[in-house]
């Protein structure tokens, strides 16, 4: 029991770095190049179905992000370390957001038609269009699937698909 504490007490001093930044700075780094997909995760420590469904989130993007998928974790809490000790909790290593400025600001600026619930999902393609938005938990499945559809867009639009299946 005593080994588990420690372990947790490890864990959660190695909490990763979670910064302020407005709906303007998320939406930047949707648009940074190099990612072949990107997934935005806007969550809260408080909020149960984002604490049940961040594992498969963290799951999906460990496996898929070695073929260009760019995570972006926006934190709705009121404080910073609330969400990094979360975060440090699953091992989480890299810099994730905070929510900063008018929450109708935040919320209208990544999708108008987004109630502003938790736990709230956007995928975009490596251009940064929104291709799909989910509100309430999404699974591990739900995000492969929607992935593979992408992939598949991407795959026919440029004809590489076509091409290679050519004799």
């Amino acid at each position: 029991m005593l080994q588990g504490a420690v372990l947790l007490a490890l864990l959660a001093s190695a909490s990763p770095e979670v910064a302020p930044a407005d709906v303007a700075a998320v939406r930047a780094a949707i648009r940074k190049p190099g990612a072949s997909a990107v997934l935005v995760n806007v969550w809260a420590s408080w909020c149960d179905p984002c604490r049940e469904e961040m594992p498969d989130v963290l799951r999906f993007y460990r496996e898929h992000r070695d073929q260009g998928l760019r995570l972006i974790l926006v934190s709705a809490d009121d404080d910073a370390k609330d969400a990094a000790r979360f975060l440090g909790t699953l091992g989480v290593d890299f810099p994730s957001l905070l929510k900063a400025g008018d929450d109708m600001a935040f919320i209208d600026g990544l999708d108008k038609k987004w109630s502003g619930s938790l736990p709230a999902s956007f995928l975009y393609d490596g251009r940064g269009q929104k291709r799909r938005f989910w509100s309430g938990t999404v699974t591990y499945d739900e995000l492969a699937a929607e992935l593979a559809k992408l992939d598949k867009k991407t795959t026919n639009k440029t004809g590489r698909q076509n091409k290679r299946r050519r004799p």
